[in-house]
């Protein structure tokens, strides 16, 4: 799978009518004759190749004057690997417009983040989805205002303005022009089963992913290094708390064999695109996972133990700051140490908030609130207390950007530029924060011990050489080498 597969209309063709769902997400299949886009696993009768046409993404099919179809489904499929394996401009932007940038700050906001202008930001995109900017943030707002159609009580005004429609009309016109139906036709097709519950806010979702997926490491590592009062493991999910645009959350992700189950608690539904797309990064929801095992499995010492449990996904984050922070606060010392540092910060410098379903107690303090921190009252030793506050001062005056709009290769040099910063905590940080799938960790002590345990090179600068044919998914491979430790990171809490 690459880049502009939309264009190899023979394999688009073969992927269609062999109904493969590893392709959802990756090409949209329009239908000239009946005017109605697919993913490419549609159950029904595929159309004849004459017939069909390919798209690069929803928002173009919409464009063009496609509707989604009811069978598949198309709007719900898991987003393309592209926008988490690239750092340029176009995957830049479409990881800041599924942050809800564009319906908040508008393109030219976008824009800005990026340090392009509007014009450029435009062309790249149009060139590469067929969709510009407001287009693709459209598809976006029909997607979530369905999701809240078929799955709460609310009043359809309330979701016309949660979803990020400026008005009733254009709501409702957007949701007859994608989905052929009103927005009251879509709320009584919908299942009356997994809708809301009594608790105020809440909702309960399904967040697909590509399989496999080993859930394993994935919760594990979430779990094992939970800090109290922001994350836990309670009833087979793991909890946290969010800080979102317009206010907070609590999300509980628990592993189903086919999904994700995501339940939902905000305080502003307005923040619920914004975070879908913050947990489905977390979990790396949106990965290839058969391109990166294919790639692993060609090593013979890694192909048994992708074999032996294939689908692992890199454990990420919902606040790239909060991540950078905590990493500081695990240099050279153990899980439990690094989150006992991190829950005496939340206790003191957090914002509290309640949890009626469970013991969560506080949002994880921002930079903001972080530098103004007393550094004598830090329990570290002093070379990392200049660490913490040279990175905390420098996140919160704006100066070192490791959100989703960040430039992958800049921030890791401006990283490396701090005080205490190496490169075990800089590619870290990229891996788990940036989101690099590439990122590697040679001088990892369970990486270390991994590679002599299976016969690789276990000196940092052999291992690096042997490493380079596992490119561009050495990220993953930590997580296969992490996974021969019987440490907690690597299985499901009881």
């Amino acid at each position: 799978m690459h880049r502009g597969m939309h264009l190899d209309r023979e394999r688009c063709v073969h992927a269609v009518q062999s109904k493969d769902a590893r392709f959802d997400g990756w090409f949209f299949t329009a239908v000239l004759t009946t005017r109605i886009y697919c993913r490419p696993s549609c159950p029904v009768v595929p159309p004849k190749p004459e017939n069909m046409t390919f798209y690069p993404s929803a928002a173009a099919c919409q464009q063009a004057g496609f509707r989604a179809c009811k069978r598949c489904r198309p709007d719900t499929s898991p987003g393309s690997p592209e926008w988490n394996q690239r750092a340029d401009l176009v995957a830049r932007a479409m990881r800041l417009i599924a942050d809800g940038v564009v319906d908040r700050e508008g393109v030219p906001g976008l824009a800005a983040r990026l340090g392009y202008s509007t014009r450029q930001v435009e062309r790249q995109l149009l060139a590469e989805l067929g969709a510009g900017p407001l287009a693709l943030a459209r598809a976006q707002r029909a997607r979530t205002a369905r999701l809240l159609i078929e799955t709460t009580p609310l009043p359809m005004a309330e979701i016309a303005f949660a979803a990020g429609f400026s008005s009733i009309r254009t709501f409702n016109d957007t949701v007859r022009e994608v989905f052929a139906l009103s927005p009251s036709d879509l709320r009584s097709r919908a299942p009356r089963s997994g809708t809301g519950t009594g608790t105020p806010g809440a909702l309960t979702l399904r967040l697909p992913f590509r399989a496999p997926l080993e859930p394993s490491n994935l919760f594990g590592h979430l779990a094992a290094t939970a800090v109290p009062g922001v994350e836990e493991w309670r009833d087979g999910a793991y909890r946290r708390t969010l800080r979102l645009p317009y206010g907070h959350g609590i999300v509980a992700l628990a592993p189903r064999p086919d999904h994700i189950a995501c339940r939902l608690t905000l305080s502003d539904l307005r923040d619920l695109t914004v975070a879908i797309s913050r947990c489905r990064r977390m979990l790396d929801l949106d990965a290839d996972p058969v391109a990166v095992d294919d790639r692993l499995r060609a090593d013979p010492l890694l192909a048994p133990l992708v074999d032996k449990a294939p689908g692992r996904r890199v454990p990420r984050t919902v606040d790239e700051a909060e991540f950078a922070v905590r990493a500081v606060l695990g240099q050279q010392v153990s899980t439990a140490a690094a989150r006992t540092h991190a829950a005496r910060l939340v206790t003191a410098h957090g914002k509290p908030l309640d949890d009626p379903e469970g013991g969560l107690t506080h949002l994880f303090p921002s930079p903001e609130a972080l530098a103004g921190v007393d550094p004598g009252t830090l329990a570290m030793p002093r070379t990392r207390r200049t660490t913490f506050t040279t990175l905390v001062s420098r996140l919160a005056a704006g100066t070192l950007h490791l959100g989703v709009e960040a430039d992958w290769a800049e921030s890791r040099a401006r990283l490396l530029e701090l005080p205490g910063f190496g490169p075990w905590t800089v590619d870290v940080i990229a891996m788990r924060a940036l989101g690099d799938p590439d990122a590697f960790l040679p001088t990892d002590l369970g990486v270390r011990r991994a590679a002599a345990e299976l016969g690789l090179p276990s000196t940092p600068a052999a291992l690096t050489a042997r490493a380079a044919s596992w490119r561009p998914w050495r990220a993953y491979a930590v997580q296969y080498l992490w996974a021969t430790d019987t440490h907690p990171i690597n299985h499901l809490p009881a």
